[in-house]
């Protein structure tokens, strides 16, 4: 998904070319965008479907357009669906999120020293479903929307805890999708003279915080007194060709 002005259609033919070399076999990569200028052809495009959020001023979407994934009907679309945030980088084999067990499977969120008791809540950077499947949740949080969003801070929080209770939940092995702030970057000092690597067994090396892609190609942290050295390696994984 693409809306607003944070992300080029730079990010969204990247993607497509990642997907391309690391997925056997024919796919379709839908982008559901506001704005479809500089998207290379292969790529799909439709409108995201209307979500109406109830906002205060000033107050931001957040991601709560996710949810519009669930729609009963998704433009006809059928089947199996991976979505994949934009800044996502794709550094190994796609075909095992196909054929892993589960009904719908998410990202286990990563861990805070701070958190306490079972954490149920996944990370929607990358996450898969049948089209079509979850489209009570959309419902749902159509017709709550005001009392979900006093509930939960944002729409992967729902999402997880809705599907938990229906028993559906599912997390992928933990190694697949490893962050980018919390597994690549070396801890503090070594920080100051190793470059960030890609994880052991990563598929999918996940930008979310302080650091997108570019940021991460140049060395640059949007965080006071933090350091990284250029992680050189995605400029071979984040490409378009």
């Amino acid at each position: 998904m693409k809306w607003g002005t944070k992300y080029g259609p730079e990010y969204v033919n990247r993607l497509y070319g990642m997907v391309r070399r690391h997925l056997t076999g024919d796919f379709q990569l839908l982008c559901l965008t506001d704005d479809t200028n500089g998207i290379r052809p292969e790529v799909m495009c439709r409108p995201i479907p209307q979500l109406d959020l109830h906002l205060k001023p000033g107050q931001r979407d957040g991601a709560w357009k996710k949810l519009t994934t669930f729609e009963a009907d998704l433009y006809g679309l059928q089947g199996t669906a991976l979505f994949l945030d934009l800044d996502v980088v794709i550094v190994g084999s796609l075909d095992d999120f196909f054929t892993q067990p589960g009904e719908f499977l998410i990202i286990h969120d990563y861990p805070r020293f701070w958190r306490f008791g079972e954490r149920i809540v996944g990370n929607s950077s990358v996450y898969r479903f049948t089209l079509g499947a979850h489209a009570d949740v959309l419902a749902y949080f159509r017709g709550h929307m005001a009392e979900v969003q006093r509930e939960y801070r944002n729409e992967q929080e729902y999402l997880s805890h809705a599907l938990h209770k229906q028993g559906k939940l599912s997390y992928w092995p933990a190694k697949w999708c490893p962050s980018f702030k919390y597994h690549s970057i070396p801890p503090w000092p070594t920080n100051y003279w190793k470059a960030p690597s890609i994880p052991q067994e990563a598929r999918i090396v996940i930008f979310h915080g302080e650091v997108n892609p570019p940021d991460a190609l140049a060395g640059k942290r949007n965080k006071r007194f933090a350091h990284i050295k250029p992680a050189l390696w995605v400029a071979d994984a984040w490409k378009s060709e």
